[in-house]
């Protein structure tokens, strides 16, 4: 019989902070090599819909219908990054003439949050967090003069998305996918990969990210689901030189277990 314990060491877990942002303008449907974002100070996300509908039939209530939900963020920085200006409405007419008002670009957003506990501090892991096809919305640029206590200015930006098709991809080590609705958010928990043995695929999603990959591209590029699952799957398990999985002595798979 299992007994409740409340307050162990280590398990006063806390998300704090933000870093490693990256922005990955998108152009015919296929995302640009990602560039670094500095200056972030926040990223809200929200919601909205999955709201519900009350039916009623016979003098009660039938079923309810809930509506589709979707994704929005707000994105908070001191500056970003030249190539962001496109998704901006930005258009570069000569050399230091800057058009506004122009046609949004697409983008794709990644940013990093730490986790922490009572035993670590804040290096107890951390998370990334992709989102995918983002339309920033205009937004308020508020100027003011130099004074005694002087600020930054601090820009703001609503975003909205357009969700992702989970594939249909089948890993080897699970059921066939299916029954996940499109999404625009995917989130990569490195204290779940560490569990599984499976920081080795981590680190290559973040090769990804971040420096590029002799597969998907030699920059860094915002991999898609199905390149995520690919990646899993390839990395799951001991393979050989010609990229075959390693048997054991029973003819079952050998996956890899990498916890660093």
């Amino acid at each position: 019989m299992g007994v409740l314990h409340w307050d162990e060491t280590g398990e006063h877990c806390f998300e704090t902070g933000i870093d490693h942002g990256v922005v990955y303008p998108l152009k015919g449907g296929r995302y640009l090599p990602g560039v670094a974002w500095n200056g972030l100070t926040a990223v809200n996300e929200s919601s909205s819909g999955a709201e519900p509908t009350p039916l009623y039939a016979d003098n009660t209530k039938y079923l309810n219908l809930m509506s589709a939900e979707e994704f929005k963020a707000t994105i908070e920085a001191y500056t970003y990054p030249d190539e962001f200006g496109s998704c901006l409405g930005e258009r570069n007419l000569a050399r230091g003439v800057i058009l506004g008002q122009q046609r949004r670009q697409h983008f794709g957003f990644c940013y990093r949050t730490l986790c922490g506990n009572d035993k670590d501090g804040t290096d107890g892991g951390y998370k990334l967090h992709l989102i995918f096809d983002c339309v920033a919305s205009p937004s308020d640029r508020s100027y003011s003069t130099i004074n005694d206590s002087p600020e930054a200015m601090t820009y703001s930006w609503e975003i909205t998305t357009n969700p992702e098709e989970v594939a249909s991809y089948r890993l080897e080590y699970e059921a066939a996918l299916s029954g996940y609705k499109p999404t625009a958010v995917v989130t990569l928990e490195s204290n779940r990969f560490k569990a599984a043995g499976a920081m080795n695929v981590l680190r290559r999603l973040e090769d990804i990210l971040y420096e590029g990959d002799v597969f998907f591209g030699d920059k860094p590029t915002m991999p898609k689901i199905s390149t995520i699952l690919s990646v899993y799957d390839m990395g799951i398990y001991l393979r050989d030189n010609d990229y075959d999985a390693l048997l054991d002595s029973s003819g079952h798979k050998i996956q890899s277990f990498v916890s660093e």
